[in-house]
Formats: C-alpha cells, structure tokens, sequence
C-alpha cells in the first residue's frame, strides 16, 4: 500500500506537468480548439515517462536525495495555487504527506530520536516556508483585486460594506492561524509515523 500511495504521488507529477506544458505551450501557436490535442499529447509523453521510470523511482524512494522531494513538495504546492485560484486554506494539507514521508524516511534510516525532533523542526520549517510564500502571493492578490471586497460582503451575507483595513485584518489574522495549523500538523505527523514505526522505542520529552 505504501508503494502504491508513493508512486501515485510520484507518478502524478510527470502527468500533471506534461499536460499542463502541451495547453499552455500550444496556446500562442494553435487555434483554440486544437489545444487539447496538444494537451493530449503531452499526458501521453506524461504515461510513456512513467511506465519507463515509475518503478525505478518508487524502488529508490527513500535512497532519493531530500532535495528531490522538496521539489515534488514545490510542485504541488503550485498546483495546487492554481487549481484553487490562489485560495491557501488547502495547502495546509499538504503538511500532513510531508511529515507522513520524513517519518517513514526517518525510520528506514533507523534515527534516534534526538534526530527525529530535529528533523520534525526542519520539515516544518520548510513546509511552512512553502506556506506562508502562498500566503503572501494569495494575499497580494487579494489587495490588488477591487471587486474582493465585495465579493467578501456577498459571500458573507455582511450588512457592511468590507474595507482594505478589514481585508488586511483577515488576511494576517488567517494567515498566522494557516502557519500555526501548517507547523502543527507537520511535526505531528512526523513525530507519528515515526511512533508507529518504532514502537517499542520511547520518544521522551
């Protein structure tokens, strides 16, 4: 199952990215209604990347170098920017496979626990990092965006109109909430998987 979970999260990204570079590159080029071909095309350079490397990487998943994790991290992370339209509240999610993955990758390592906690904080140090860059651009466009504050009030059902001094109140006092939960929710889930994967070992303090 954990094979499985790892070369979905892998696999996706080849796919995600072949896809997404065969709409945008062909959009200056080809007539409207053949950018899905060439979207196409690149979902089927995606697949044909995977069937040939796919397994490979999921065999050397916790021999990779951090560093190639951390893109894939990145890479999500924008995905996910885009897909929800530079809304953050779904990218404190991603804190949890991180943490879930430096746990195993801390076990398979067999680490004390000393380590363990450092590490946990250096996640959590990245992935909130990640976090508040979103925070800062999805807030960025919230106070350049005029028709915001309305659609705040509409969304609302507020009797008031919103103000930039209520924007920029939402915005601090959700993004401190974000970085809190992100933080949070990464060293748990490392400290966790960590638990559960040696269990008859004490993490103390």
């Amino acid at each position: 199952m954990e094979n499985v979970i790892i070369g979905m999260l892998i696999g996706a990204v080849p796919l995600i990215a072949c896809f997404l570079a065969g709409w945008w590159i062909s959009i200056p080029f080809v007539s409207e209604s053949r950018i899905f071909q060439y979207a196409l095309t690149g979902l089927l350079l995606g697949t044909l990347i995977d069937v040939i490397f796919l397994r490979k990487w999921v065999r050397h998943t916790y021999t990779m170098k951090l560093w190639v994790w951390m893109g894939i991290y990145g890479f999500y992370a924008i995905v996910l920017f885009g897909f929800f339209m530079g809304f953050p509240v779904f990218h404190v999610l991603l804190a949890v496979p991180a943490g879930v993955f430096v746990g195993r990758w801390l076990t398979h390592r067999s680490v004390d626990p000393a380590r363990m906690r450092k590490a946990a904080q250096h996640t959590a140090v990245f992935t909130t990092s990640i976090l508040g860059l979103v925070c800062i651009a999805s807030a960025a466009i919230a106070l350049l965006d005029p028709s915001v504050a309305f659609d705040l009030q509409g969304m609302l059902g507020l009797p008031f109109p919103v103000t930039p001094v209520m924007i920029l109140g939402i915005i601090l006092s959700g993004g401190t909430l974000l970085l809190a939960i992100g933080w949070w929710l990464t060293v748990e889930s490392v400290k966790r998987v960590y638990q559960f994967g040696r269990p008859s070992r004490s993490l103390g303090a």
